[in-house]
């Protein structure tokens, strides 16, 4: 496949330059290769532009920028992108509800410590509350508030060169404590169970604290910081690089010291839910984007990317009359532990739930040094396959190369594909490490993140590859106009 660079935005990688130019609108929906029944190619493909999507990116920054910089779940900056998608999606006339739902607010009230305090003094230096630059060590949030000072007690670890990713079973079982000391440190590795299954283990073990270090891989070495369940966790908890876990498991007669100072309290937020009004009830096709950021900054590629790319799909699919009922989600506080998410479907009645035939999810469309990556539908639910098949014709119709990401449980699609609805999505990457065979297919940087500002403070519209935010802008618009008109989604 032909390609030359074009350089995007200030600051951005280099990237593969396509076939959809920037500044005429996408192609697609109504796609070509849709059942005979679907709305004519090209029908809402020529109402979408790439400049409208970067206007919804530039309202997000700019509610950001009047209100501290975020758009956290439980913040103004939160509040009022909420209000701005619910305002823009009745106007274009859905049916618009704000669910409302509880979680519990995080905050680091000062900087936490993490020192090996006997012979041979260490200190780690602690990333800041606001996550400007990820140092030795973070406070995860959900953790307890305290301190502890015992030696660092390592569970299971995994150090070998050449360990794969998310392989390392550290801390996932109760038997990993068997041998535990009660009152020490538990020292654990990232990988195969969630960090909060890990901490819960090592607190019903005895720990006084817990140290959760990356697993040691390219874009796996920098401080962990993956949350923690909303409550229960009563000790102090901390992520951290693979040297800092490496170097505190080659000591383990040292003493530690380990203190965070933490708040959480109860708070009250919103899920956006948009519905066309025409539409068979029986047959739904939902979408989401999860539309908090981080504390740390403004969110524009996590995932103000996502939740703008399908703000604009859905706006101009409102002017079409579906024959399926279609749904639109921005979630509250995923950033959080896919908290909104969770809560919408565990709260759908049984017949409510069953009529949902597929779940699309878009989480970070427009990374800096993006690949273009489609979930593996063979790890999920009943059609499941077919849509990952539907976005790769649709890439392919194209002339772009794509790869496969794993349905690993990170965002959104989680809940949906747990009630066994058939799930699929895009992804252009986040802390991971871009592969010099991405290179190839994608351009941009080899070795380098995909999104060097993920959870961090310069994730702001400089942090937006338009090449692949108008590319999978039109993947939106192609699969839900598809499905909008299919007689049996997702097949």
């Amino acid at each position: 496949m032909a390609r030359k660079s074009r350089r995007v935005r200030a600051g951005h990688v280099i990237a593969a330059a396509v076939t959809v130019p920037l500044a005429v609108s996408l192609t697609l929906v109504g796609s070509a290769y849709a059942e005979p029944s679907a709305p004519s190619e090209g029908q809402v493909a020529d109402t979408i532009q790439a400049s409208a999507v970067n206007q919804h990116l530039e309202k997000f920054q700019s509610i950001a920028n009047a209100n501290g910089r975020t758009r956290a779940a439980g913040t103004p900056g939160y509040d009022a992108s909420r209000d701005y998608v619910a305002g823009e999606l009745r106007r274009a006339g859905y049916q618009v509800t704000l669910q409302p739902f509880t979680f519990q607010s995080f905050r680091e009230r000062s900087t936490a410590v993490l020192e090996q305090v006997s012979a041979g003094h260490t200190t780690y230096r602690a990333t800041p509350p606001d996550r400007a630059e990820l140092n030795d060590f973070a406070t995860l949030t959900y953790s307890g508030s305290g301190e502890a000072k015992a030696p660092a007690q390592g569970v299971d670890l995994a150090l070998s060169p050449g360990l794969q990713p998310n392989t390392s079973t550290s801390g996932c079982e109760a038997a990993d404590f068997a041998g535990f000391t009660r009152g020490n440190i538990a020292l654990i590795q990232r990988g195969t169970c969630s960090a909060a299954e890990k901490a819960h283990n090592a607190q019903t073990a005895g720990a006084s604290g817990v140290i959760i270090f990356n697993e040691g891989q390219e874009g796996r070495t920098d401080a962990f910081v993956e949350p923690l369940d909303e409550t229960g966790i009563k000790i102090p908890v901390v992520g951290t690089s693979f040297v800092v876990g490496k170097d505190l498991a080659a000591s383990p007669d040292k003493t530690v010291r380990l203190k965070t100072d933490t708040e959480s309290l109860p708070a009250t937020t919103h899920n956006v839910i948009a519905e066309s009004p025409q539409g068979n009830p029986d047959k739904v096709v939902m979408a989401g984007a999860h539309l908090d950021s981080v504390r740390a900054g403004a969110g524009i590629n996590d995932n103000g990317s996502g939740s703008a790319g399908l703000l604009e799909v859905a706006l101009q699919m409102a002017a079409t009359a579906p024959k399926n009922k279609v749904r639109f989600a921005w979630w509250g506080a995923e950033e959080l532990g896919l908290v909104g998410s969770k809560y919408y479907v565990s709260n759908l009645p049984a017949a409510s739930r069953s009529k949902i035939k597929l779940y699309l999810n878009f989480d970070m469309i427009a990374s800096p040094n993006f690949a273009y990556k489609i979930y593996d539908g063979s790890a999920g639910p009943a059609g499941s396959a077919a849509i990952e098949q539907n976005f790769a014709r649709y890439f392919d119709s194209k002339g772009l190369a794509h790869n496969r990401t794993a349905l690993d449980g990170r965002s959104d699609y989680g809940a949906f594909m747990r009630a066994g609805i058939a799930v699929g999505g895009l992804f252009t990457g986040a802390e991971g490490i871009k592969t010099r065979q991405e290179q190839q297919l994608f351009g941009g940087q080899a070795g380098r993140p995909y999104d060097p500002c993920y959870h961090r403070s310069c994730d702001t519209t400089t942090n937006i590859n338009d090449t692949a935010l108008t590319v999978n802008t039109g993947a939106i618009a192609d699969a839900m106009q598809t499905y909008a008109a299919s007689t049996n989604p997702p097949s």
